[in-house]
Order: C-alpha cells, then structure tokens, then sequence
C-alpha cells in the first residue's frame, strides 16, 4: 500500500477535491486521514462514506471545498455489487458471521429480473444495524455488537437503475444507481427476499459519484507514493467548482468581487447570464472561482457562498 505518510509538520492551505480509489480493509476515516497527511493539509473531509469492505470512489474535500461536502452527500451514485445468494450474515455483508441458511432454491434470469423490476423507483428501507446512524447519541453499529437491537424507521431512496452486470445463479453481480442513503445490504437482502432466498453482499465497489461519473480517481497507494511531492499531489485536486456543473458561471470584474467580498449585491448583472434567475458560479479575474452567487429577479447578483475569500481581495477597478 505504500510507506506511511510522515506525521504532519508544516500544514498547507490545500484547497480541491480529490478523487480517491478507497481500497478495501480500511474505513472511510482512516482512508481520509492518510490523505490529509501526505497532503499536509489543514482541514479535509469525505463525502460519504463507504465501509471497510467497499472500494471506489471516495470524493475528499481540502480546504475550502469542504464547503461542497453537503452537495457531494446528496448526490445520486453508482455501485457494482456481487451478492452471494443462499447465505445471511449479520452485517448483511461479507465481513459478518453466517446467522442462517437458505434451503434448496435456484436462482433464474427470470426471477432475478421479476426482483429488480419490483424494487425501482421510490422504495423504502429499514437501514441495517451495522450501520453509522446514532441512536440516543451512539453509532447503531456499536449497538449490535453488543447485542443490541433498536427500533429505525423506514427511509425512502430512490432506485433508479439495475442492471445484470454478470448473472450466476450463485454470485451474480449488478450495478445499481441509486439516491443518497441508500443501502446496498439492504437492497441485495430484500432482492434476495423477492426471490426466496437469502443473500448478503461479497463485494461492493462504486463506480463514481454524480457529477464525476467520467473522472479518473487516484488511488491512495499513488497518493502515498507521492507524498512530500506537493506539485505532484495537487495535480489530483479538482476545483471546487468541479462539483457544480449544474449551475451556469458568471464572470465578474475586480469591482464585482470586491461588492460580493463585502457582501453587497452588484447591480445590473443580468447581461452577464441573460435570460437566467437563480445561483451561479462566480469567478473573477483569471477565471478565479469566488462561490456560489444568485441572480435575482431585478437583475441583482448577491452572494450566497464565498469559497475563496482571497480572490475577492482585489484593487478596486479604476474609474
């Protein structure tokens, strides 16, 4: 996996997204903090986590860009999960201890395909006990390994899409697109339910995060690699921007800045997005991202994010 990354010495103002391949065996939080310090940097955080058995795409926020992290956890996502059909286990994954057996039931395309179709769309879901969510304060996952088990209310998630990546009557793997909050566990349990059986997850991997379903992610064995290399690390930083496609940009000159800076509107800026009301994507001079800004209805541009209060440090424009 590579050497360790040497404790922290001189912390960095690092700001972007980085698009991490989270390996297998190590939780979301240790995987992020042997990020942050080979990066050296001041604050960073995930967006999302996947357990120790998953690997994929792991969005980790530097800097100014944690202020995306709210963003990144609503986001739609895609998994590849191979189930393991005929077996339960406690955790609902590979990781747990088999708790019950399923007798004699073939698997078919047919029945597989009748499952899927039952469960898109809006569906509800019980999260698992081996899960983060708290209760009374403590994280449910600590309460089932003491045995505990408490109440949690049904959530709804959006199934968008499934897809037979592989079928096996045994193992067969899918792909599944699905909302924020969504558990893979408990999706292959209920799949395997519909069919008659029982089922647990062997392998989990995401595939990409919306809006970076085309990036290319890095994995922490390189970024580990690379560590003490500054240059070289931050070439793997996104902007933060990067995870607001949706939202139209505009161009403003130093003045502008310096209006949003103090957080006053800047007048007349409709003719910079004609035809548009709503938030957009500031940037000053140098195509330098501000934040998040709105444009109202009487042609107003008011800020509703900075990101980077530095770049609206700018000499006024001369008149």
């Amino acid at each position: 996996m590579g050497a360790p990354c040497a404790r922290r010495k001189q912390q960095r103002d690092v700001a972007g997204i980085l698009l991490l391949d989270k390996p297998t065996g190590i939780t979301s939080n240790a995987a992020l903090q042997r990020a942050k310090r080979c990066f050296q940097a001041r604050k960073a955080g995930h967006t999302g986590s996947l357990d120790p058995l998953a690997s994929g795409m792991l969005p980790l926020c530097f800097g100014h860009a944690t202020k995306v992290s709210g963003m990144l956890l609503e986001a739609d996502k895609v998994y590849e999960v191979e189930a393991v059909i005929g077996t339960q286990t406690d955790t609902a994954d590979a990781d747990g201890a088999v708790v019950q057996k399923a007798g004699e039931h073939e698997v078919t395309p047919a029945l597989l395909a009748a499952a899927i179709s039952a469960h898109l769309g809006t569906i509800s879901q019980v999260p698992p006990m081996y899960s983060a969510l708290k209760h009374r304060g403590r994280r449910l996952h600590e309460l089932a390994r003491e045995g505990i088990e408490v109440e949690r209310p049904p959530r709804r998630v959006q199934i968008h899409s499934i897809e037979v990546a592989r079928f096996d009557p045994v193992r067969p793997r899918l792909r599944v697109q699905c909302s924020k909050g969504t558990y893979i566990r408990t999706l292959v349990e209920t799949l395997a339910a519909h069919m008659g059986t029982l089922a647990h997850v062997g392998a989990l991997r995401r595939l990409w995060v919306e809006p970076f379903e085309t990036a290319p992610m890095v994995s922490l064995a390189e970024i580990e690699r690379l560590a003490g290399n500054h240059d070289a690390l931050d070439a793997h930083l996104l902007g933060a921007d990067a995870a607001l496609p949706q939202l139209p940009p505009v161009q403003l000159d130093a003045r502008s800045c310096q209006h949003l800076a103090h957080g006053r509107p800047v007048p007349e800026a409709r003719e910079r997005c004609p035809g548009y009301t709503g938030l957009v994507r500031a940037y000053g001079p140098n195509q330098r991202f501000l934040g998040v800004a709105e444009l109202l209805d009487d042609g107003r541009l008011v800020v509703r994010r900075l990101f980077d209060r530095g770049a609206t440090v700018l000499p006024a424009a001369k008149s």
